[in-house]
């Protein structure tokens, strides 16, 4: 008997990704970790889970050598091994765009990339592996993606686990904005910025990096096809730091602290729901998740919910709780 799972790469070519505006790749990897002594005459019998990077990540990333851990095939082999979890089929979908990452959702600034997961890998992974059961697992921006396509999608993602995902905006992103404001306004406006960053070989400043997270927001949340010079809205003016309450909004309207209220009836669907954060978190994201759990709370819904001793980034060991829980949840 093999006590160790088996990487399996494939290269899906994307219809739903072939026309995004900054033409990043549509043939895109798809990487799916299969359990020890994995039978496809089996495969109904086995979970899936689609893992989705955090920002400035990606599905290799997840797959590197990591001197002082381990990475997503060591830990899944670990958790079967010692029966943490049972026989899990594990998805991570490559979907890293210019702008640094992904939130998972559909954006004509960035491309269909929750259609992408939905209509495309979904069916794909169902037809390749015939799994039983679907849950979505991220953290940081994954969590979002996780959390946004669980509350969407409740008839295919049966259960989800988001470990610091971005909600409470006024203080994950408020705070990031003065910095961003200079940046830009230093640089010209974001289009010169944006060419400037993408030529860059010397590294990055933490300011740059403040901006990139706030560009990439800004292309995800209040898209503009309108917008010729970049296809999107910031919330402020990039010179001044006036706020453009209007794009605002619209940034607003996608934080999951409000989101959960639309999609409570999809909520209820969810088998699983697991949310936790680090007390320390250096985005105020901890705030954000506890404004989640006090409204998910108040709506009666079933939920798990943990702050625990830590901040936003080292925090991979969580995962253990996560798989863990979902597995449960999801198989019983």
């Amino acid at each position: 008997m093999n006590e160790n799972g088996k990487i399996v790469i494939h290269r899906f070519k994307s219809t739903l990704l072939r026309p995004n505006a900054l033409k990043d790749p549509y043939v895109r990897e798809v990487i799916v970790y299969l359990p020890p002594n994995y039978q496809k005459s089996k495969s109904k019998d086995y979970l899936s889970i689609i893992l989705l990077p955090s920002f400035g990540s990606n599905a290799r990333a997840l797959l590197n050598i990591d001197p002082l851990g381990e990475n997503i095939e060591q830990r899944l082999n670990r958790l079967i091994r010692r029966k943490y979890i049972g026989p899990t089929i594990v998805v991570i979908p490559d979907c890293f765009t210019k702008f640094g990452g992904n939130q998972y959702i559909n954006s004509t600034a960035t491309g269909m990339y929750e259609s992408y997961i939905i209509k495309e890998i979904v069916p794909f992974i169902r037809a390749e592996y015939n799994y039983s059961h679907l849950g979505v697992l991220g953290k940081s921006s994954g969590g979002y993606g996780a959390l946004y396509l669980a509350m969407k999608y409740p008839r295919i993602v049966e259960g989800v686990a988001a470990h610091a995902p971005d909600s409470g905006f006024e203080y994950c992103y408020l705070p990031e904005f003065p910095k961003v404001v200079k940046n830009l306004s230093k640089n010209k406006g974001v289009k010169k910025w944006l060419l400037k960053f993408w030529k860059k070989n010397e590294g990055y400043t933490p300011e740059d990096r403040a901006t990139l997270n706030i560009v990439a927001m800004a292309a995800h949340y209040s898209p503009n096809p309108k917008n010729k010079e970049t296809g999107f809205d910031l919330p402020f003016d990039s010179y001044s730091g006036e706020i453009y309450s209007s794009v605002w909004k619209r940034w607003l309207s996608r934080d999951p602290i409000r989101m959960v209220t639309r999609y409570r009836k999809s909520i209820e669907k969810l088998r699983c729901v697991y949310i936790d954060c680090g007390n320390k978190d250096e985005f105020n994201i901890n705030l954000g998740t506890r404004i989640l759990h006090s409204k998910l709370t108040g709506m009666g819904i079933n939920h798990y919910y943990e702050e625990f001793d830590g901040g936003h980034t080292n925090i991979s060991y969580r995962l253990d709780k996560s798989f863990s829980k979902l597995y449960t949840d999801l198989s019983s």
